[in-house]
């Protein structure tokens, strides 16, 4: 199996690059994002690659990094999204933002990307919740904005009170839906403590 492809770009169309390795020209099913990413004709690229094998042929798809690779392995676990659906979803959200969306249970954002309607944008958000690629830290997605509906508490309250929930046995995007939905009743400036036991009420229903 394929596992990385390090080359040249050699073509580019709508939903694919031809990647050359050394002579070799491989073709690649890449999302909107990895595209638009990609330097000019000629220029060097590294994709991490999903190989997907049929009865009658042999796909390669292509991310621009293996976080991306790891969603979009998680996103084929749901029922009903296939690869096209897949890579619309990270061509439309990055894993940060997709992070953001089923930690807040954000069904909307999700059904922004092109072929998701509410039903499977609600599977993704339902399924996923508990789950995150290795290396998905929540710490790195709050620090590029993943928790605003906590910004009324102060980012320390918000943080000790993931890490409480977390420290008890919850999944770290589970217990940032909590603690986003507890910051949401309670009062600006709300205590770690304070998010805490609203948070396990959020959990509790």
């Amino acid at each position: 199996m394929i596992g990385r492809l390090k080359g040249a770009v050699d073509e580019v169309g709508a939903d694919w690059v031809i990647v050359d390795v050394n002579g070799v020209g491989y073709h690649v099913t890449c999302s909107r994002r990895t595209l638009d990413a990609l330097p000019e004709i000629g220029g060097a690229v590294t994709l991490a690659i999903e190989t997907k094998v049929s009865d009658d042929a042999i796909r390669l798809i292509g991310f621009a990094s293996e976080l991306e690779r790891d969603w979009f392995r998680l996103l084929l676990g749901v029922q009903g999204v296939g690869t096209r659906v897949a890579l619309g979803v990270l061509g439309t959200l990055t894993p940060a933002d997709l992070a953001r969306a089923i930690a807040l249970e954000d069904k909307k954002a999700v059904a922004t990307a092109p072929g998701v309607g509410p039903k499977v944008a609600a599977r993704i958000v339902s399924e996923l919740k508990d789950k995150a690629p290795a290396g998905s830290s929540l710490a790195a997605v709050l620090d590029q904005g993943a928790a605003p509906a906590a910004a009324s508490a102060p980012d320390g309250a918000a943080r000790d009170a993931i890490s409480a929930l977390v420290n008890l046995g919850y999944p770290q995007l589970q217990a940032a839906s909590a603690i986003s939905g507890a910051a949401k009743k309670l009062e600006p400036g709300a205590s770690a403590e304070q998010l805490i036991r609203q948070g396990l009420k959020e959990l509790a229903r």
